[in-house]
C-alpha cells in the first residue's frame, strides 16, 4: 500500500522534473533542488537515490543526451547525499548551508566533467582553473535556480504538511520503515 506521504514526495519530484522541460534560462532549473529534496524527505535512500536520478534521466530522455552526463549524474548523486545529511539536522540554517553547497559541488564536478575530455582547455592547473572561470556565468544561474526551486520545493512541502496533516511523518519505530 502507498502511503500518502510517499506518493506526494514522488509528485514533487515529478513535478520538479516536468518544470526541466519548460523553456528556463540556461542553468536556472529545479533539478538540483529535486536531488536535494529527495535526499532530504525519502526516508529510504534507496528512494531518496532512485526517484530524483529516476525523474533526471525520465526528463533527459525527453530532453536529449549530452557528452558530460556521467558528471551531472555524480554531481545530483551528490546532491542527494548532501539531501540525506540535511534530514539528520533538519531547519531553515541546514537547508540553506545545504543548497549552497549542493550547488558548489555540482558546480565543480560538472566542471571538472567538461575540462576532462574537452579539448577547449590544457590537461594542466592552468586549464582547470580556466574551465571554472569560463562557468562562473552558469554558475551564477545554477545557485540562483537552487535557491529558488528549494524554496518551492521544501517551502510547498512543509505547506502541504501543515494543511493536510496525513503527510506528516509518523515518529519512527525502532527498526521500522517509513517514506
Amino acid at each position: 500500500m502507498l502511503k500518502p506521504r510517499f506518493v506526494t514526495l514522488v509528485g514533487f519530484i515529478l513535478f520538479a522534473a516536468l518544470l526541466r522541460i519548460v523553456p528556463h534560462p540556461w542553468n536556472f532549473s529545479p533539478v538540483g533542488a529535486m536531488a536535494l529534496f529527495g535526499g532530504a524527505r525519502f526516508r529510504e535512500k534507496s528512494a531518496a537515490l532512485l526517484f530524483p536520478l529516476g525523474a533526471l534521466f525520465l526528463s533527459d530522455v525527453i530532453l536529449g543526451f549530452y557528452p558530460g552526463i556521467w558528471a551531472v549524474y555524480l554531481g545530483f548523486a551528490v546532491m542527494v547525499g548532501i539531501g540525506m545529511a540535511i534530514q539528520k539536522r533538519p531547519g531553515l540554517p541546514a537547508i540553506g548551508a545545504g543548497t549552497l553547497g549542493a550547488s558548489v559541488s555540482f558546480f565543480l564536478i560538472t566542471n571538472f566533467g567538461w575540462w576532462l575530455p574537452d579539448c577547449h582547455y590544457p590537461r594542466t592547473l592552468q586549464g582547470i582553473v580556466q574551465g571554472y572561470i569560463a562557468g562562473i556565468p552558469f554558475f551564477q544561474n545554477t545557485l540562483l535556480g537552487d535557491a529558488f526551486y528549494v524554496a518551492l520545493l521544501f517551502g510547498g512541502f512543509a505547506l502541504a504538511e501543515k494543511w493536510f496533516p496525513l503527510l506528516r511523518e509518523a515518529p519512527q519505530a525502532a527498526g521500522a520503515s517509513a517514506a
